[in-house]
């Protein structure tokens, strides 16, 4: 389910993947680096006792703070890291320390911290804390009586690192201001349509209001008459409302807004050049479903089937199919195609459709899922649900 925030995925669900792959990693990681500590204790074990004991000590525990806990957070293991680091390389510089020190352990454990830090904190606190760590990495080596043997070697891949994290955080930048363009442009397009469905049920409303003035009715056809413009002007104020919520500064078009009768339409131009579609949609909807929400049926369906043609090519039957679920109503557009799910369109990585979807799914209320079929079947599944009333019909055009 995509929520109302900037998470989106294919939708919740790989995001929460790629969060516990990337947490299984650091762990990974972490065990890795006090593994090379503790053999640099045990294989320099003939050292001087004391001061061989504090910087393995050190080393183990400037290690543990890459863990990637919530609390402490990065920024506090990262000050923890310079201070025990640094104070401890000081003290070997100006007092006694071991013979040899290779500090291989210590030092990635510092450019790990390093690169969370360029990547992910605050721009301020990465101004700060960047340098120090990457001071405190390149100094790990200078413990040692002949130090030029690492130095270098670490002062290289300090800058390796820096630089790809610095790229690392530009690229995200560009990414998170690419899906605030795709969501601004998406809720431009649909404050347009809801301008056009205002303006069509208010004209009705004037036209229903003027003929019955000007027509001698009955008690009976007058009714009738309120009853429309009762029913017109409920839409026109649900459609108001979702207007103001998205809407952004752009002049409304008068494009005419597609809705489920132009589904066949696309369906066909879909099946002249791309697998069979077949398509199953309720035909009591026709009368009861919004027009909004119909439009956004559409969009995504259009979207859905957009990214079946670029990323299953191998796909040989599509199925588009909306119905009614109670207090809802439901799109789904699924294929059997066998291309792998990393390689399907993603919103946290490609393109923008997921994005988009998930944008107007979210601003009607709705929610959208998106990834391999939950049936265990080969393929992908989109399904989209809007929250609508079970009311009566739109009203008839009929004075």
């Amino acid at each position: 389910m995509i929520p109302a925030g900037p998470a989106l995925g294919p939708a919740g669900i790989t995001a929460r993947h790629r969060t516990a792959w990337r947490r299984a990693g650091t762990v990974a990681a972490v065990l890795l680096l006090l593994f090379l500590v503790c053999l640099e204790g045990v294989v320099l074990h003939d050292q001087p006792e004391w001061p061989h004991a504090v910087v393995w000590g050190c080393g183990l525990a400037v290690a543990l703070c890459v863990l990637p806990l919530a609390r402490p957070s990065l920024v506090a293991r990262g000050y923890a890291a310079v201070a025990l680091s640094g104070g401890v390389t000081l003290a070997m510089i100006v007092g006694q320390h071991p013979q040899q020190v290779w500090g291989v352990g210590e030092a990635l454990a510092l450019l790990v911290l390093l690169g969370g830090v360029v990547r992910g904190v605050g721009a301020g606190t990465a101004v700060v804390l960047g340098p120090l760590l990457a001071t405190t990495a390149i100094a790990v080596p200078m413990r040692d009586d002949d130090p030029g043997r690492f130095t270098l070697l670490v002062a290289a891949l300090t800058a390796a690192v820096s630089a790809y994290s610095l790229a690392l955080r530009m690229a995200d930048a560009a990414r998170v201001q690419q899906v605030a363009q795709v969501r601004a442009d998406e809720r431009t397009e649909l404050a347009r349509e809801l301008h056009d469905l205002v303006a069509h049920h208010i004209t009705g409303i004037v036209v229903q209001a003027k003929a019955a003035g000007f027509t001698g009715v009955g008690p009976e056809a007058a009714a009738r008459v309120f009853a429309q413009i009762d029913q017109q002007g409920s839409e026109a104020l649900a459609a108001m409302r979702r207007l103001v919520v998205v809407l952004r500064e752009a002049p409304a078009g008068t494009a005419p807004v597609a809705g489920l009768a132009e589904l066949e339409v696309l369906a066909e131009g879909f099946r002249r050049t791309g697998p069979p579609v077949t398509l199953d949609v309720d035909p009591a909807l026709a009368d009861t479903l919004p027009p909004e929400v119909a439009a956004a049926i559409h969009r995504i369906t259009r979207e859905a089937l957009t990214n079946i043609r670029k990323h299953a090519a191998d796909a040989t039957l599509v199925a588009v199919t909306v119905r009614r679920i109670p207090g809802a109503v439901e799109v789904s557009v699924t294929d059997n195609g066998t291309t792998p799910a990393p390689l399907r369109p993603r919103a946290a990585g490609g393109g923008f459709g997921l994005v988009g979807m998930g944008e107007r799914a979210t601003a009607l209320g709705g929610t959208l899922e998106a990834g391999p079929r939950p049936d265990g079947e080969a393929g992908w599944s989109t399904v989209a649900t809007f929250p609508v009333s079970a009311a009566g019909r739109r009203p008839s055009r009929d004075v």
